[in-house]
């Protein structure tokens, strides 16, 4: 089985568990005083438990044995006010590690979205966004755990267990040599445990991933699947990852159970012959009953650190895949970077320039060539340029370059002569907006929606509130979006997750709106009109005018309405610009532009009669006409 970008390849080397978790060094840095502070506090309240044994001891061999019972009194308190101190060391832990560790989650958790939101498209096409929010949740709130919890007490409990023994051999070194030598098992046992429970542990967590993203994908498509009739269908490859993730995690159990079983097992076949050996030396004179009993008292409080090391080895392996988790993303690396030495453009006129332009996506097979094969084309300032082709032709694809969504594989494209990689992408991107076919908006209002792409103009600052509020209008009114005033809260109302509490033609204006908001030197639209009807559409062209007569436009026309918007057209064919020119030269002239445009004419035609548009597409709509329309 070939390994996907967010499942592990077993057959890759892998660190170390211990060194894959000392990568957290570089967030958890700051919280590490924290943390060994906990570790003296935890490792403080083991002494003063192994404390108390020798009390015990001094109690049995004292006053029980001298039947002085005055002396017992004091002893006692002393046991008493040990176990008082032992639980506030026990407390003083908790307060050390728990905040630091709250933090350090907060810290990666940042890390990590700040380098989702840097990673270009390619990465979040190849990626499940489910596996992603695993990371971003499950994955970092595992990590914090095991950092405020797990790490302390597995240190301290490792130590407690050496001292703990030491403290059994100056007791008795027949006795304690017997106990420890029991006890190697373990140590074989958990060593062989860390490595198959690794690769299950990573398993599980990438199928929690899954399971996520089919949850998460049942979601959004909740009305598809409600439309068609398959949400038994969905219920069922959803029962499939679910079996496949349970079928996992018993594996889990079982390793887990294997490794619990040995260690409630050895340590009890431990005490037993220590028992039978301690009454024998005790019969002999060569041990008396308070150090006898001083023994075992000790034998018991290394019984939780024994048993804990098995949870807490699982734990560590948890974090540890975890961790590699994390680092997937952090490690991912990105191929559209900013220049060392940006070059910045003052006054943008919006000359956009392709040149030779190549493209394929990554991974993308040799047999299948470049998806763009040398496209050129030449956008003049304040020109409005229409780009057809049939489905498939790349058009698209061109629209995202010029943004740097994706980079050219070959080729270049410039902007008033200057490279767009030798731009800085925050500036690019204040120069270029785009408006796509789908309609994407955020679990936000519609103010903060469309003034995405002016930051300065965002929050309650008075001194830009009227900018914000007459760039917001203008931008509304342009893509015909008037209905948000009447929406419940007007222009803030929280228009839901991806905007699905509106229609799609609301939402592609919403869309269209954001983009002329952004003010920028070039536009360009991907069919940001698709989902409107003819009337509306005509009313937005109508208004596109004033803003594409002093802005450079490049528009991905899948509608022949849209191309009258052009001053010229492209046609793209099989990667290649084969024609530029008016809409009628080109008609008149182009036999393969005639057939895209008979092909859009007919595609519309049958999106009309789905609707009972009585609209007739074919015929083309007179300029004036539409004008005499948005009246």
């Amino acid at each position: 089985m070939s390994a996907t970008p967010h499942h592990s390849d077993p057959s890759s080397p892998r660190p170390s568990t211990a060194r894959a978790l000392f990568r957290l060094r570089e967030y958890a840095g700051p919280a590490l005083p924290f943390i060994v502070a906990g570790m003296i506090a935890a490792l403080l309240s083991q002494l003063v438990a192994l404390a108390i044994p020798q009390v015990l001891q001094s109690i049995v061999d004292g006053p029980l044995t001298d039947g002085d019972a005055g002396m017992i009194w004091p002893l006692a308190a002393l046991v008493l006010g040990l176990g008082v101190l032992e639980a506030a060391f026990v407390a003083l832990r908790r307060w050390f590690v728990l905040t630091p560790g709250t933090r350090v989650e907060a810290r990666m958790r940042n890390a990590l979205y700040a380098k989702l939101q840097d990673l270009p498209v390619s990465f979040h096409d190849r990626w499940p966004s489910g596996q992603l929010l695993s990371r971003a949740v499950s994955d970092l709130g595992l990590i914090r755990r095991w950092l405020s919890f797990g790490l302390v007490l597995l240190v301290v409990n490792l130590i407690v267990i050496v001292i703990g023994i030491g403290i059994l051999i100056s007791m008795n070194w027949m006795l304690g040599l017997v106990f420890l030598l029991c006890s190697i098992p373990l140590w074989i046992v958990g060593y062989r445990f860390e490595g198959r429970y690794s690769e299950v542990a990573r398993r599980s967590q990438d199928q929690a991933g899954d399971l996520a993203t089919a949850v998460e994908e049942s979601v959004h498509g909740i009305r598809v699947l409600k439309a068609f009739g398959r949400g038994k269908h969905a219920l069922s490859t959803f029962r499939v990852q679910a079996e496949s993730l349970r079928s996992t995690e018993i594996e889990k159990a079982r390793l887990e159970a294997g490794i619990w079983a040995w260690i409630l097992v050895v340590p009890t076949v431990a005490l037993a012959v220590c028992l039978a050996l301690g009454v024998w030396l005790a019969s002999q004179g060569a041990l008396t009953v308070g150090e006898l009993v001083a023994f075992f008292a000790t034998a018991t409080v290394l019984a939780w650190p024994i048993e804990s090391i098995g949870f807490l080895l699982a734990f560590s392996v948890d974090a540890r895949t975890a961790t590699d988790r994390f680092f997937d993303i952090l490690d991912s690396e990105n191929q559209i970077t900013d220049p060392e030495r940006p070059v910045s453009i003052e006054q943008p006129r919006g000359e956009l320039v392709f040149t030779d332009v190549r493209f394929r996506y990554q991974d993308s097979p040799d047999r299948f060539g470049d998806l763009l094969d040398g496209v050129d084309l030449a956008l003049e300032p304040g020109e409005t340029m229409a780009l057809v082709g049939l489905t498939g032709s790349g058009k698209t694809t061109l629209t995202a370059l010029t943004t740097r969504l994706y980079d050219v594989t070959g080729g270049s494209i410039t902007l008033d002569g200057v490279d767009i990689r030798a731009l800085s992408r925050e500036e690019l991107r204040t120069h270029i907006a785009m408006a796509f076919e789908d309609a994407t908006l955020f679990s936000a209002s519609v103010r903060d929606n469309v003034l995405l792409g002016r930051p300065e103009l965002a929050g309650d600052d008075p001194e830009t509130a009227a900018e914000a509020q007459r760039v917001l209008d203008e931008a509304l009114r342009i893509a015909q979006a008037g209905f948000a005033y009447d929406l419940p809260d007007g222009v803030d109302t929280t228009v839901g997750e991806e905007g699905m509490s509106l229609s799609g033609g609301q939402r592609q204006r919403l869309a269209l709106a954001r983009a002329v908001a952004a003010s920028p030197a070039v536009l360009v639209l991907d069919d940001p009109l698709s989902a409107l009807d003819v009337a509306t559409e005509a009313k937005v062209e109508a208004e596109l005018r004033e803003v594409l007569a002093s802005t450079t436009a490049l528009i991905v026309a899948h509608r022949p309405s849209t191309v009258m918007l052009a001053d010229r057209v492209a046609l793209l064919e099989e990667g290649r610009i084969t024609a530029v020119g008016t809409h009628s030269e080109l008609l008149r002239e182009n036999e393969h532009y005639a057939f895209v445009i008979s092909s859009l004419e007919d595609e519309l035609r049958r999106e009309a009669a789905e609707a009972g548009d009585l609209i007739d597409p074919i015929e083309p709509i007179d300029p004036v006409e539409r004008e005499e329309a948005t009246r």
